[in-house]
């Protein structure tokens, strides 16, 4: 089945890539890369990915007992892809654990893998509370996911710089269908954005990240600064008036 070929050299796996470690709770399901997934190459894209992922852990979470309309919100997304990546028409074996967990956050670690690509995917989500702020987690959720993670903590702190002068800059339109139940651009949608200026620029990441400053709300004005940096690396920024709502670094 044709998809896109690896480049000579991969970065390597970024430095917080957790195994499982044998013990604690490790979800598994299975999914298929459909039409509405891929984009011309048949590759799976971005947003895709990240929304199989997501899903995988909103069921793992009703498995497990919980609420899984329970509210938490996205600080932190990358992806690594060391071989080739899924594409059209393959069946997914998605198995996700908690790999560390903070006061109020937990880190949440996804393998995707086909018969011939594979995907790591780590995320940081933010527990919130009923009055919408960062809460703290309840024993119950940390007796069920705490055993995976081997007492590691994770940190929910953002390393990206600020877009620099030099940034091409074009505005990104909003759509009704980007905005989730909170009236805010749901985290799988702010791909969208990456997914497009890849395609202008003919590349395949094979390492991205995604940092979630703030909410990306349905009336705001946004516009997406791009900047390449050493020939291979691009970042891009999402911002409303003055202010970064989500940036992401790709390697390709």
């Amino acid at each position: 089945m044709p998809g896109s070929p690896p480049p000579p050299t991969s970065p390597p796996p970024p430095s917080q890539l957790v195994t499982f470690p044998g013990r604690g709770r490790r979800f598994t399901t299975t999914s298929r890369v459909r039409y509405g997934d891929t984009d011309p190459s048949r590759r799976l894209r971005l947003d895709a990915l990240a929304r199989a992922v997501q899903d995988a852990g909103n069921d793992d979470v009703a498995d497990a007992g919980f609420d899984p309309a329970s509210p938490w919100l996205v600080r932190r997304t990358w992806v690594w892809v060391p071989t080739a990546w899924p594409v059209l028409g393959e069946e997914l074996t998605i198995a996700t654990f908690c790999a560390g967990l903070g006061a109020r956050w937990g880190e949440r670690r996804t393998t995707v893998r086909s018969v011939r690509g594979l995907a790591e995917v780590g995320a940081v989500w933010i527990h919130l509370g009923d009055d919408g702020r960062p809460a703290r987690l309840p024993d119950d959720f940390v007796a069920v996911y705490g055993e995976s993670t081997g007492g590691r903590r994770t940190s929910s702190r953002l390393h990206h710089p600020p877009p620099p002068p030099q940034a091409e800059v074009r505005p990104w339109p909003l759509r009704a269908s980007d905005l989730d139940v909170y009236g805010h651009v749901n985290n799988t949608a702010l791909w969208l954005p990456v997914e497009d200026e890849i395609a202008r620029r003919a590349l395949v990441p094979r390492l991205a990240e995604m940092e979630y400053r703030a909410p990306v709300e349905a009336d705001d004005e946004v516009t997406l600064l791009a900047d390449v940096v050493d020939g291979r690396d691009l970042r891009l920024w999402l911002v409303a008036g003055d202010e970064v709502r989500a940036s992401a670094w790709l390697v390709s």
